[in-house]
This record gives C-alpha cells, sequence and structure tokens, in this order.
C-alpha cells in the first residue's frame, strides 16, 4: 500500500505547508510520518529522532499525556456550539493575564490569519496603506500582503505587492529611512523580536534596543507596531519577548508551540486597537476582524489551556534551553573536530539552535552541503534540517544520540570534500521555498 502512496496525486505540494515537502528533504527522506511520542517519530518501519518538532510547533513533546488528557475530556463535551462556550472566556482571560500592557484577544487556527487580521486593524485604525516587512524575512503569512513581498508572487496583483515595502532587518537606521520615504503612507512595521540568528544580526545581539526604537518610531509617525511571536513565544521566554523586554507593541502574534501542536494561534493587542473589530460601539463602521466557525473549538483552547499549566508548574523553558545549550556545544565541537569550520558555523541560540552553510566551492555550493547533512543525518535516524528546535521530552541522552549521528555525518561529508570519488548527494538538491520558479 504505502509504494502506491503518492501525495501529489491528490494535493498541490504533497503537503498542507511548503516547509514539509519534498524539495525541503534529501531524496531518502521518509515518505510520510504516522506518529509520534515524546521527542521521536516513526514511519512505521524506522524510529527518528524529531529536531524539527513539527515546524516548531511542539514544544512539550509528541502524544504528551498531560495536553492530550484535557483535549480527550474536552471533546466528550462537544467542540463547537451556537453561542461562545465559557472556555472562550477562561482561555482569553487565562493569555492575557500573562500580558500585562494587551487587554483584548482573538484566537485563530494558524498564524497567518492572526497577522494577517493585525494587519487589517492597523489600516483601520491608521487610515493608511503600507505595511513595513523586514526585506531579509522569515514568514509572516500566505496572504496576499507578505506573499506578494516575496519572489514566490506569483498570482498576487501588483496593485496589492506595492503595498508592502523593507527595511533591513534589526536595523533601526533603516526603519528611520523608511519612514522619511513612506512615513504619512505606513501603518504598521511587523517583526520577530528576535530570530536564531540574532548573534549575528544587525541589532549586534541587542534587539531590546530595536525593537523599542522600532515602538518609538511607529508612534512618532501615527504608525502601529506589530510583534511577531510566532517563533519566540514559550521559547526565548514564558510568554514570550514582550514579556522578556517589557515591550509595549500595539499588536502581538502569537502561535506554533503554545498549544503543543494543536492548532491554536492568537492576536493580542491594546483595545483602543483591538474594540474595533467589536459590535458594541453603535454607530460606528465595522470592521470585519477575524470570523472563522473554527476559530475557537474546543479541542485548541483545551491544549492551550493544559500547555500553558504545565509550563507554570514545570521549569519547561529553562529545560528547553539547556537543551539547547548542550547541542550548541555538540555542533561546535564536532564541528571543530571534523575540521569543517570553513563550511559550517553555529548560530548560538538556545532556543533554537542552527547551522549557517557555506559553499563547498564553486561547483557545490551551501545548498548541497545542506542536502548532504540532511541525507547523512536521515542515514542515522535523525530528522535535521540544519535547525535543532528543542522541546521538554529531549533528555540528555537525545543530546548524545543527535551529536553522534552529527558526527558521523561529518566524518563522511568531510571525506567526500577531500576526495569526490566518494558518493555524495543522491537525488536532487533541497531548494528555497520562496521561489519564482518550481
Amino acid at each position: 500500500m504505502s509504494e502506491n502512496i503518492n501525495f501529489h496525486d491528490l494535493i498541490p505540494g504533497g503537503c498542507h505547508t511548503y516547509s514539509k515537502g519534498d524539495d525541503q528533504f534529501s531524496s531518502n527522506v521518509p515518505k510520510y510520518l504516522i506518529s509520534g511520542k515524546g521527542a521521536y517519530c516513526t514511519d512505521g518501519k524506522s524510529q527518528f529522532l524529531d529536531c524539527g518538532m513539527g515546524l516548531a510547533s511542539v514544544t512539550l513533546g509528541h502524544g504528551f499525556e498531560e495536553v492530550n488528557n484535557a483535549v480527550v475530556k474536552t471533546i466528550q463535551n462537544g467542540t463547537n456550539f451556537m453561542r461562545p462556550s465559557l472556555l472562550e472566556f477562561e482561555t482569553a482571560k487565562m493569555f492575557l493575564e500573562m500580558i500585562p500592557h494587551h487587554s483584548m484577544i482573538k484566537f485563530a487556527k494558524n498564524g497567518s490569519t492572526a497577522t494577517t487580521a493585525a494587519v487589517k486593524l492597523a489600516r483601520a485604525y491608521t487610515n493608511k496603506k503600507l505595511i513595513a516587512v523586514p526585506i531579509d524575512h522569515p514568514f509572516y503569512s500566505y496572504d496576499d500582503w507578505f506573499i506578494g513581498s516575496t519572489s514566490a508572487d506569483y498570482g498576487v496583483p501588483n496593485e496589492i505587492k506595492s503595498l508592502t515595502v523593507g527595511y533591513k532587518s534589526c536595523s533601526i537606521e533603516s526603519l528611520k529611512e523608511l519612514f522619511e520615504n513612506f512615513g504619512s503612507q505606513i501603518a504598521a512595521v511587523i517583526s520577530e523580536p528576535e530570530k536564531n540568528w540574532c548573534s549575528n544580526c544587525n541589532c549586534g545581539s541587542k534587539p531590546e534596543f530595536f525593537l523599542k526604537s522600532a515602538i518609538d518610531l511607529c508612534e512618532q509617525n501615527g504608525a502601529l507596531f506589530i510583534l511577531d511571536e510566532m517563533q519566540s513565544g514559550y521559547r526565548l521566554s514564558f510568554p514570550g519577548a514582550m514579556s522578556k523586554y517589557n515591550l509595549k507593541p500595539h499588536l502581538t502574534t502569537w502561535g506554533k508551540g503554545i498549544a503543543n501542536g494543536f492548532s491554536f494561534c492568537a492576536l493580542t493587542g491594546i483595545k483602543e486597537v483591538m474594540e474595533l473589530g467589536g459590535i458594541k460601539n453603535i454607530g460606528s463602521k465595522k470592521l470585519f476582524l477575524i470570523s472563522t466557525t473554527n476559530g475557537a473549538e474546543s479541542v485548541g483552547l483545551a491544549a492551550a489551556m493544559a500547555t500553558n499549566k504545565f509550563y507554570k508548574e514545570n521549569n519547561v523553558l529553562e529545560h528547553i534551553q539547556m537543551i539547547g545549550s548542550k547541542v550548541i556545544e555538540s555542533m561546535s565541537s564536532v564541528i571543530e573536530d571534523c575540521k569543517m569550520g570553513e563550511f559550517l558555523s553555529v548560530y548560538p541560540c538556545n532556543w533554537m539552535p542552527g547551522l549557517k552553510f557555506c559553499n563547498i566551492n564553486e561547483k557545490y555550493k551551501s545548498d548541497y552541503l545542506k542536502t548532504f547533512l540532511i541525507q547523512e543525518m536521515i542515514n542515522n535516524r535523525i530528522l535535521f534540517q540544519g535547525l535543532f528546535v528543542p522541546s521538554y521530552s529531549h533528555s540528555l541522552n537525545d543530546v548524545e544520540v543527535f551529536k553522534h549521528g552529527f558526527e558521523k555525518s561529518l566524518i563522511k561529508i568531510a571525506k567526500w570534500i577531500s576526495d569526490q570519488n566518494t558518493d555524495g548527494v543522491k537525488g536532487e538538491l533541497v531548494k528555497p521555498v520562496f521561489r519564482k520558479y518550481i
């Protein structure tokens, strides 16, 4: 049966997020996965150490008992009703109690819905059109306002593309220049608080300075600042950078690991902006914000409540960052021992360690090296694309498993670099998610 399965026959892209696509892995990647437990997953034939953890959505672990039990208990009482559930209010109250500067919240099932809602609010509140995004952006939404600013802009009208402008990530000077050019037209600036490569970025490892300066700059120019905590939430700090740096963004988007892989995202913000999406100010223009049948169904809310409870009662953040630090040490020592420092370097971010890939030579570029490493790590039963996303289920023993597989992989790659007559990459090379042509 499994040999006859071809996802591309039924699903455009072969999956429901391009980051899971075939073109993001080496050719020996498992065709599919059927289950996971803790820090491991399986395709039914082999078990793999999971370094990606559901694209960073799983912070506690696969099949995590405390969260699953809460979900099972909740769904036995029904999942969706004709009126708001009491659980909606309880979840909203729980989340907002962690965020002193925000007083209202809207739930969603994915991050793109939350960020696009923030953009709509900003445009309505400021009566301006332009949205400023970092030009070296990661990913903020699959909606036109953002995708139109990437190389994968096919299908997005030029009129919409022109409404998104760019600045250099973490550079306050670049953002000032953007406001000098478009200040009266900018409705909002969106940015992640930190990225895992922040140790090498423009802010000089001082994201707090950029973030607070950017918020001030927005207020001086009548724009809103949207903080994207999709990656940093529940990893960088608890709940996120907003609390760590005492930031006061106008709007913040949350997702990924805040419900341990269950579908739950949120938009929080200050009342005067968020209530534009309400229905209590009689006579005011109605802003159709987020309106989704399943936006507040009970499964995601129960998972979010249980995840939050577990964080509060256990040292989850400390464990995640401890594991990350050990992974950084392991990768750094193996790279040094294998004399691969010319080709690989470590991003020393303890909440999401990563690798920077360099060209091997003029013929074999960084994409070849990345594919080679993914291929060999899979041969060692480790799913790793260059990022290690620590979870509460990763143990020190798992770090040793990772280190051993990483070392075996680099020894083989180093041997190939010195003698290219040995086996190298088999199959196609990995490709960027954002690209103009397939």
